[in-house]
């Protein structure tokens, strides 16, 4: 009985603790906390300053993608194989829809 209580009485001063800690993080984080119009207005400034070098990015992409294609393609073609088209086509639609994709995704956001 006398372990019961004294377990009692050790977690009432623990959750106390935990509830003074709870209060003081949260009591924080109001105080530092922006308005939602204004978070979202800041987010789409910053990923609208990014967009153009994500679109650069993008291009790049496709184009060593495309450099590493032909060359796949090209050594196919040397040696024979049956497939060339296939790869050719597959190494081709992967560059364009790189591209078609950075332009989609400029005029979704409107930049």
């Amino acid at each position: 009985m006398k372990n019961t209580i004294k377990a009692l009485r050790t977690y009432g001063k623990h959750s106390k603790k935990a509830f003074i800690t709870a209060a003081t993080l949260l009591i924080s984080v109001a105080i530092y906390a922006q308005d939602g119009n204004a978070g979202i207005t800041e987010a789409t400034g910053k990923i609208r300053g990014y967009f153009d070098t994500g679109t650069d990015l993008m291009y790049a992409i496709g184009a060593v993608v495309g450099l590493v294609g032909a060359i796949k393609v090209y050594q196919k073609w040397n040696s024979g194989d049956h497939d060339t088209g296939k790869v050719a086509s597959a190494w081709f639609g992967s560059c364009v829809f790189l591209v078609i994709v950075a332009t989609v995704l400029q005029s979704f956001f409107g930049i």
